[in-house]
């Protein structure tokens, strides 16, 4: 059996950091002292569970809380930045299942699924505004395209294997 001392260490001394800076009350570190931040130090337990114990499961959560938390620190205060909060949260599963791949070899076509979809929800105005000339059958199908996620979704859940 695996140790459980990372994630449980990190989290306690991560919330213990967090709660005495906030008790400090150091101006230019308020703004970081909200949830995110410990969504954040959630995740990079995860993350470090994951690589430094091996527990390669943990890499996915551990991403997906650490960019969530990033998301949320930076959207609205960068403008590079996306403000689109769905396609961020597919990017950034995406990149989740990618570093997964690369230690368990297993999640490719996950990983490429969510990083098409995860572009399409990004870049829709401009993938619009490019086939502008096929507004009308273009906007009729943007308007059901989640129904089709669904159908995927459920065939993934419901195909027999081979």
């Amino acid at each position: 059996m695996k140790s459980q001392r990372i994630l449980p260490g990190i989290i306690l001394i991560g919330f213990g950091t967090y709660l005495f800076l906030q008790q400090l009350a150091i101006g230019f570190l308020l703004p970081l002292l909200t949830w995110p931040t410990l969504v954040m130090i959630i995740g990079i337990a995860f993350l470090a569970q994951g690589y430094s114990e091996r527990v390669y499961e943990s890499i996915l959560p551990g991403v997906m809380m650490t960019g969530i938390g990033l998301h949320f620190h930076l959207a609205g205060k960068f403008a590079f930045w996306p403000n689109h909060t769905i396609g961020m949260f597919v990017l950034i599963l995406s990149i989740g299942f990618f570093l997964r791949l690369q230690k368990v070899g297993t999640g490719a076509f996950s990983a490429i699924l969510f990083l098409i979809l995860a572009f399409m929800l990004l870049f829709y105005d401009r993938m619009a505004a490019y086939l502008g000339f096929l507004q009308n059958g273009v906007s009729l199908i943007w308007k059901f395209w989640p129904v089709l996620i669904i159908v995927v979704g459920l065939y993934f859940l419901f195909r027999k294997r081979k």
